[in-house]
């Protein structure tokens, strides 16, 4: 049997350093790093399934990426956002805030935005919250964490210089959000995840 990488292999590979570079360097989101990293190397072509690599190979390439060119600067922006995301849940935490993408898996960079998953009774309470706070907001919609469920509200807004998406959950979906998929990737943290994570590196 060989050990050689076959020609599918090699194109994962290489899709995936590609979209890495493009999350690192410009914040482009995973999907978005992927399909144009494919169409960087393919061309306008259909591209087979196969090919393109998974989230967890992508994350894994976004590591590599910020070792070899911004570990002088990385660990403290990953701090400050892990800090600024601790001090939002805490704000926020009559809404069940969880922490989510690169602030919590450890990949964020000068370009990477906090996101935050609240669930809640009612999604109109969130936008009070920031309106009594004269916090000016965008709304969106963000892809729900199960594929199959329907597009969820998102209200995006600036905290100082860093962007903030709050991806706003039925209360319902909690429980789904609390099993993880994949424990030794944790999809999500709450307030007690995300300090702990902070304590860690401090030590």
């Amino acid at each position: 049997m060989s050990s050689h990488p076959t020609e599918t292999e090699l194109l994962r590979a290489e899709i995936a350093a590609a979209a890495a570079r493009m999350i690192a360097e410009d914040g482009a989101d995973y999907g978005t790093a992927k399909r144009r990293a494919a169409r960087q190397i393919l061309g306008d072509v259909k591209v087979r399934g196969d090919i393109l690599p998974d989230n967890a190979q992508i994350e894994d390439e976004v590591r590599v990426y910020n070792d070899l060119f911004f570990s002088a600067t990385q660990p403290a922006r990953l701090l400050h956002l892990r800090k600024l995301a601790l001090q939002l849940m805490t704000e926020l935490a009559d809404f069940s805030p969880y922490l989510t993408g690169a602030v919590l898996n450890g990949t964020a960079g000068d370009q990477s935005d906090i996101h935050l998953q609240l669930f809640v009774e009612n999604a109109k309470d969130v936008a009070v919250f920031l309106m009594n706070r004269n916090i000016q907001f965008d709304v969106s919609e963000s892809p729900h964490f199960h594929k199959r469920g329907d597009p969820v509200e998102t209200l995006s807004f600036l905290r100082g210089n860093d962007g903030v998406h709050l991806a706003l959950y039925d209360y319902n979906d909690l429980r789904a959000a609390r099993k993880p998929a994949d424990p030794d990737r944790p999809e999500r943290a709450n307030i007690d995840a995300v300090r702990a994570l902070i304590e860690k590196e401090a030590k």
